[in-house]
């Protein structure tokens, strides 16, 4: 029997080709969507207490993954933290500030909350309830449990939550820094982490956004933020895109998100937030899987970006002051 892919008419075989090639090139940016490795397994607990700098306090890493109680490392840094923030409720709606931490800075994987309209909050987990806001990626944990916790909570939980993130001040959490070479990467706890003590590669256009020091943002201390490496140049054109639109690329942030990029009414601020984060938003848009309401004013935004542009709005609005 001949093969079947030597009956294939040349036509329909460069068809499928063409198919291929365009689904690799439209995929997600892995740098932008971590994930983790299958078999990936946390290291066992020896009940060991650990301890981080500028901290009286000591957790077990069992206590440290107790998805219901927040390792509060710095409680005199925020005010009191209510119920579902600081436990959640069972089952399923963890604690807000397991992930988005106590000071509500948040990590890659996930957002900064610091400081957002609490208006806006709550519809983000409305339309994480709804269905309206998924990821292009279909194996990103961080959002499939956010929207677990968003069909789980109540609404009054909700509000409480929003109120205290949206009371929180942002403050620096990412140091931006431009370079062509980074260093080797491979991903762990759903974000990039260092590969080899001094292996570095090409950034190539890509953000590399990784934690300032892994051991402390492991035991998740809210004190330890990130460094982005971005490539070199790519701060000045994202603000030529972020304050011009590109000669018409794209639309003025400004005009929505504030002349400072700090917000404005009920809009999110853009300045220091994760730019992992903030590419990953403008390419959920763009690919309609980011809905809700709102969103229809972002899509003629995202519409004609390259990813490119993308990574060079986002280097540009991570190295603002927040």
């Amino acid at each position: 029997m001949r093969s079947f892919v030597r009956v294939l008419p040349l036509a329909l075989m460069a068809a499928i080709v063409a198919a291929a090639v365009a689904g690799a090139a439209d995929a997600p940016p892995p740098w932008a969507y971590p994930v983790n490795p299958p078999g990936i397994q946390p290291a066992p607990d020896d009940g060991t207490l650990k301890h981080v700098p500028g901290s009286d306090a000591a957790f077990t890493l069992t206590q440290i993954r107790d998805l219901y109680n927040v390792p509060d490392w710095h409680p005199d840094n925020h005010p009191p933290m209510p119920d579902p923030v600081a436990h959640g409720s069972r089952p399923g709606v963890f604690a807000c500030a397991y992930c988005h931490l106590p000071n509500g800075l948040g990590r890659p994987e996930n957002s900064s909350l610091a400081g957002l309209p609490a208006a806006y909050i709550v519809q983000q987990v409305a339309d994480f309830k709804s269905g309206a806001r998924k990821s292009s990626e279909p194996r990103d944990l961080p959002a499939t449990l956010m929207i677990g916790v968003a069909q789980g909570a109540t609404d009054a939980n909700v509000r409480t939550a929003a109120e205290y993130f949206s009371a929180l001040k942002p403050r620096p959490w990412i140091r931006v820094i431009e370079s062509d070479t980074v260093p080797t990467t491979r991903v762990a706890g759903w974000m990039l982490v260092a590969s080899q003590p001094g292996a570095t590669e090409s950034i190539g256009q890509r953000i590399i956004e990784m934690p300032e020091n892994l051991e402390r943002t492991e035991l998740r201390d809210s004190a330890s933020g990130f460094v982005a490496y971005v490539p070199v140049g790519s701060i000045e054109k994202g603000q030529a895109l972020v304050a011009t639109g590109g000669a018409g690329k794209t639309i003025p942030c400004g005009i929505c998100h504030g002349a400072d990029l700090k917000g404005l009414g009920p809009v999110p601020a853009l300045a220091g937030r994760s730019p992992s984060y903030i590419v990953r938003q403008l390419y959920d848009i763009q690919h309609g899987v980011r809905n809700g309401q709102w969103t229809e004013l972002m899509k003629p935004v995202a519409a004609q970006l390259s990813e490119e542009d993308m990574v060079s709005i986002a280097a540009y609005t991570a190295s603002r002051a927040p």
